[in-house]
């Protein structure tokens, strides 16, 4: 972890940015709670869990004050208001701090990524923040296409999905409070 914090301070030295605007979420997907306990006592406090089960099992046996972020996926994006609520009333059963939760974009338009349509990001977005006091809105997260690079093609498909409207933004923003 210390050679992770590290590299993170050389990247904000280099791009000439506080470290603290950047947030290190340790996965603990599958990973047992001595482990995560151990990387507590060494004094990370934010992890990230894939599962709602795994975090529902593992939260009430670790220190209160750990900051839970939800990183996996929704299923059909007709579903992901359903379990979204679902998720919610989970963790109000877990009597924690609200679980800090991203919502996952599908900005390629690949079959074979999970999240939402662009489009329908600030919809899921608004809906977790007015609807779901058990959670927390902090943001948007995307996953790029295997073979990304910086040609014109694929930042045609990026800009063509709609998530570089600043119309989304301004309203995202607002829901997180820093608009």
């Amino acid at each position: 972890m210390c050679n992770l914090m590290q590299r993170v301070q050389q990247a904000c030295d280099h791009a000439h940015r506080p470290a603290s605007q950047v947030r290190v979420v340790a996965v603990s997907k599958t990973k047992p709670v001595s482990m995560i306990q151990e990387v507590y006592d060494g004094g990370h406090r934010h992890f990230g869990e894939n599962y709602v089960q795994e975090f529902l099992e593992k939260a009430p046996q670790l220190p209160a004050d750990i900051q839970w972020h939800f990183v996996g996926h929704l299923q059909s994006n007709k579903a992901k208001v359903l379990v979204a609520n679902h998720l919610d009333r989970a963790v109000s059963g877990v009597g924690r701090q609200p679980l800090r939760v991203l919502v996952q974009v599908n900005t390629s338009g690949e079959e074979s990524k999970s999240g939402v349509e662009p489009s329908e990001c600030v919809h899921l977005a608004k809906h977790v923040k007015q609807d779901c006091s058990n959670l927390l809105f902090s943001g948007l997260m995307a996953i790029s296409m295997r073979d990304y690079t910086s040609t014109p093609e694929n930042l045609h498909v990026i800009s063509s999905s709609g998530i570089l409207d600043l119309r989304i933004w301004s309203r995202l923003l607002e829901l997180t409070g820093f608009g």
